[in-house]
């Protein structure tokens, strides 16, 4: 039986999440990503401790397509090492899962 993930990523700004969902969307990598900006990130980075306001993006997808999707991201990403976590539901409504795998088809070839 297929399944999905939900991807999580954050990015530095809306323009730069905006920009990479609406493409990995129209590539029929995600059937669907929701942007939540005003997300306060902590970390440490290079022996640091930062703060930073970041954009999360929930990418939904087939779970097949992880790879496809984890790598287009990861190459149009700005930062160095960005943030890719895959998450799969462990329950999730037949009819949205049916859409999601129909928006987003494991059979889809992932190049531009």
């Amino acid at each position: 039986m297929q399944t999905m993930i939900l991807l999580l990523c954050t990015f530095p700004d809306a323009q730069q999440a905006r920009q990479i969902a609406t493409a990995m969307v129209e590539r029929q990598l995600a059937a669907c990503v929701n942007l939540l900006p005003g997300v306060q990130s902590i970390y440490r980075w290079q022996g640091q401790v930062e703060q930073s306001t970041e954009v999360l993006a929930i990418f939904k997808t087939a779970s097949v397509l992880y790879p496809a999707l984890a790598e287009a991201v990861a190459a149009a990403h700005p930062y160095e090492l960005p943030e890719l976590v895959a998450l799969e539901p462990s329950a999730v409504a037949d009819a949205y899962l049916a859409w999601v795998l129909a928006a987003a088809p494991p059979a889809v070839s992932s190049t531009p």
